[in-house]
């Protein structure tokens, strides 16, 4: 078999193709392209023959014993493209690559901003799942390979339905690389209800978090987790709304009570018990300086004025707090044990945790058990529901114990 010559090629056609790639391509005997790539050569002499079924196209290729072979591509054919099959299938040495300019490369200089930090999803013929986990994760900049079904509408209604605690700047980028080239950044509003050129690109580009609240518009009870500022390393790192939702119901909260908030990373269960109870007192105890500054921009925020944010490391800083009526801890630092038998509770007190390991639920379980405390667990299996191009389907959260106890 002579060498297959695999060359990617743009919406510019032939033009955009070096003097060199030129005579490579004039020099095949066989043409494999999609239709759209063969249009490009029309009066080429060599027999063509149009790529559908990759299997069907690489069998024929192994067949070719004589003559030269060119596979047309689009942008470079090593990035999600027919190239990673043939280099399963052929030895290095029958194998050239003559890349064009990827589409997303030319999407990130359309819109002038830097791509080396930029995470690639292709959802062409594949399912949204690692889109999902990238925008719960907040990642800063993601470029998406679109496909008839995974569309730029779809992608927006995907995010719409998604409870995100960061906002995404989305940019459609449609026919890269030729003259009816178009790139505009739009709302999700206007992205889902528009059609787009098959051939585009879309980039999510993560914003500030520091928007203002219409706190008029909020919820009483169960905020969802975009209305509150977030890590911006781990934007997804908080107790979850739902599990917010059980964990306070467990808490069977009071007014006037001394609550302890122990691991309370953006403070999300000490604001919602805040509101919910302004005569209450809640002490928010974080180890991360960042952490506790997060939650004071949230108090401030949501104009909470009862939440005492306190940064030290749990037991340590336990000690100087008021008895406890209620205390949630939603992180242990590896100190579960040890904040335990720290828990000072009033009587009739009620702790509750939230477990997201079975050997976290293990350690505290055998320790209640010594000290013949009541409880009584939760196993918490939720999903969300999201739009899958014009299904639905569910994604789920993470799963948690929650363990409720209180004294003899």
């Amino acid at each position: 078999m002579s060498v297959v010559h695999v060359v990617g090629i743009g919406l510019d056609g032939k033009a955009g193709l070096s003097e060199n790639v030129q005579q490579i391509v004039a020099q095949a005997t066989l043409l494999m392209g999609s239709d759209r790539h063969l249009s490009y050569f029309p009066k080429h002499p060599a027999q063509k023959w149009v790529l559908g079924d990759f299997t069907a196209a690489i069998e024929r290729i192994r067949q070719q014993n004589t003559g030269n072979i060119v596979v047309l591509v689009s942008g470079d054919p090593l990035f999600f493209g027919l190239g990673r099959l043939l280099v399963a299938e052929f030895p290095s040495e029958k194998l050239a690559f003559h890349p064009h300019l990827s589409s997303v490369q030319l999407a990130f200089n359309a819109i002038k901003v830097p791509w080396h930090d930029a995470k690639i999803i292709s959802v062409h013929g594949r399912s949204l799942t690692e889109l999902i986990q990238a925008l719960q994760q907040g990642v800063e900049k993601i470029a998406v390979l679109t496909d008839n079904t995974n569309t730029p509408s779809a992608i927006a209604r995907l995010l719409q339905s998604l409870d995100l605690p960061s906002d995404y700047q989305f940019w459609v980028c449609e026919n890269l690389g030729s003259q009816p080239q178009r790139v505009q950044s739009c709302s999700l509003e206007q992205v889902a209800s528009t059609t787009f050129a098959p051939l585009n690109v879309v980039v999510l580009l993560r914003q500030s978090d520091s928007k203002d609240l219409d706190l008029a518009t909020l919820p009483q009870f169960g905020l969802p987790d975009r209305v509150f500022l977030s890590f911006s390393d781990r934007p997804g790192l908080m107790t979850k709304r739902e599990i917010r939702v059980l964990v306070l119901g467990e808490l069977a909260l009071q007014p006037g009570q001394i609550v302890w908030d122990i691991g309370a990373g953006t403070g999300s269960v000490a604001i919602e018990i805040a509101r919910l109870f302004p005569t209450s007192c809640i002490y928010a105890i974080e180890k991360t300086a960042a952490g506790t500054t997060l939650i004071q921009q949230n108090c401030d925020r949501f104009g909470v004025k009862n939440v005492v944010s306190i940064h030290g490391r749990a037991p340590e800083v336990l000690s100087q707090l008021p008895t406890a009526d209620r205390v949630f801890i939603g992180g242990s630092g590896g100190n579960l044990v040890a904040i335990l038998e720290a828990v000072r509770l009033s009587p009739n007190g009620v702790i509750v945790l939230a477990l997201a390991t079975v050997e976290h639920l293990a350690i505290a379980l055998d320790w209640l058990k010594h000290q013949q405390w009541h409880y009584q667990m939760l196993q918490v299996q939720l999903s969300r529901s999201v739009p899958i191009a014009d299904l639905t389907r569910f994604t789920p959260l993470n799963p948690v114990t929650i363990l409720s106890a209180t004294t003899k």
